[in-house]
């Protein structure tokens, strides 16, 4: 039997037996274990020379997959839903997963907009693109200006930090926390319950808990008492939402924010801390913020690899025979570095944007999210080298260390030095 899973993550049997992996997986590359994201360019390189675009893999369990690393054939599966689409009740493998597959997270069925498909989909995605659009963008600006300027004045006056856990990583969910209309002194919370719920701990499970009610009472209120604030558009869209869907994407929203730009500004603020060559490349110093942010998108992407897409109908992609059900995990760093697409030239980086890192298609982040996401990274990088000029690393690059995944790309730390700033802010 096949299973699937409800809308709070239990499991159904659809009746299906489950599908013998394609001939090619008998040379498959296992896409886990210690050592599968220490070199990502080299990895992604060497499975280009296996394998092609499109590459059998084996997930955690040998569970079988299909890479797809080449630019061109990432673009076709997500820009066909009709033939690659984004339910994962249509996967075949489904009998061969537990509850204890470390992956489940990642295909876990839940009724939110990211499973949702066709009409239903841009239902959902239409009102959160809205409801995002609404907020003006200087606004925005100064809302994030004033959330850096905030966490920058935690530790200015200690003449030193790190990067990561006290300025990168809380950032956006301030951020989103102050868009949804949270009291001020209840976002700090409301922040720990969100980076908590996204970590593999044993605090996770209880940290989701709290954020899920917090969530339902911040629609609870603004149902009755709507504000200028993104819930209060969601419940208000002409979609129709109901109070359940809005909690889902509330919740999807913050944490697709949280760990993609947090990472975003983390691994931005490392290139321009330790990167001379890139300064010079680019002759703006710290003042490149934008080229950047940019070329973190190409070379250190934050979100390296998507599950993903599952065959509506058999078909061939890069040269493989993909059967009906399979599952296809989006390799979006790979793709970035498809030699048939990337010169690999800096000066290239700093103005392509074409780069896969925000999906693309019907699946890929909804407008104008890409351009709110570019905001918050954009204005923490500016405001932290304003703020903190003489900045510097107080480690070797040596010594930084990457999170050991293969589907982000962030530092576990960056500590740096500072001068002390001593009173207020002018």
């Amino acid at each position: 039997m096949n299973h699937t899973t409800g809308a709070q993550g239990h499991t159904a049997s659809t009746g299906a037996s489950v599908v013998s992996p394609s001939p090619d997986h008998e040379h498959a590359m296992r896409f886990y274990g210690p050592d599968i994201a220490r070199d990502p360019v080299s990895l992604y390189e060497e499975m280009r020379r296996r394998f092609g675009p499109v590459a059998p893999i084996l997930l955690d369990g040998d569970v079988p997959a299909w890479f797809v690393l080449g630019y061109r054939e990432l673009h076709h599966v997500t820009g066909h839903p009709e033939w690659f689409a984004r339910d994962c009740r249509r996967w075949n493998q489904w009998e061969r997963i537990d509850e204890g597959w470390p992956l489940l997270p990642y295909v876990m069925w839940t009724p939110s907009v990211m499973f949702a498909e066709g009409a239903e989909h841009r239902r959902r995605a239409g009102a959160i693109g809205d409801a995002l659009a609404a907020t003006e963008r200087a606004d925005l600006n100064a809302l994030c200006r004033s959330v850096g300027d905030g966490l920058i004045d935690r530790f200015a006056k200690d003449g030193g930090a790190d990067l990561i856990s006290q300025y990168a990583h809380r950032f956006p969910a301030t951020v989103i926390a102050r868009l949804y209309g949270v009291p001020e002194q209840e976002v700090p919370a409301m922040v720990r319950d969100n980076l908590a719920s996204l970590d593999v701990t044993s605090e996770a499970a209880q940290a989701h808990t709290r954020l899920l009610e917090r969530m339902r009472l911040l629609v609870a209120q603004r149902r009755a008492h709507p504000r200028e604030d993104i819930p209060s558009r969601l419940l208000t869209h002409p979609a129709g939402l109901t109070d359940e869907e809005v909690v889902t994407d509330l919740l999807v929203i913050m944490s697709a924010a949280q760990a993609p730009t947090g990472n975003w500004i983390g691994n931005t603020l490392r290139l321009m801390l330790i990167d001379d060559d890139f300064s010079l490349t680019l002759q703006g110093g710290r003042s490149s913020a934008g080229e950047a942010l940019n070329e973190v998108l190409w070379k250190n992407t934050p979100t390296q690899n998507f599950i993903g897409r599952w065959a509506v109908h058999p078909c061939e992609l890069g040269g493989r025979r993909i059967g009906r059900g399979d599952l296809l995990v989006l390799g979006l760093a790979a793709a970035n570095a498809d030699p048939r697409l990337n010169t690999g030239d800096l000066s290239t980086h700093a103005t392509n944007r074409a780069q896969m890192s925000f999906g693309h298609g019907e699946h890929g982040c909804p407008f104008p999210a890409p351009m709110v996401a570019e905001v918050i990274a954009r204005t923490a990088v500016e405001t932290l080298l304003d703020r903190l000029p003489d900045v510097r690393m107080a480690v070797t690059p040596e010594q930084l260390r990457w999170r050991p995944s293969v589907w982000m790309r962030g530092l576990f730390a960056l500590p740096a030095r500072f001068s002390p700033i001593i009173g207020s802010r002018p």
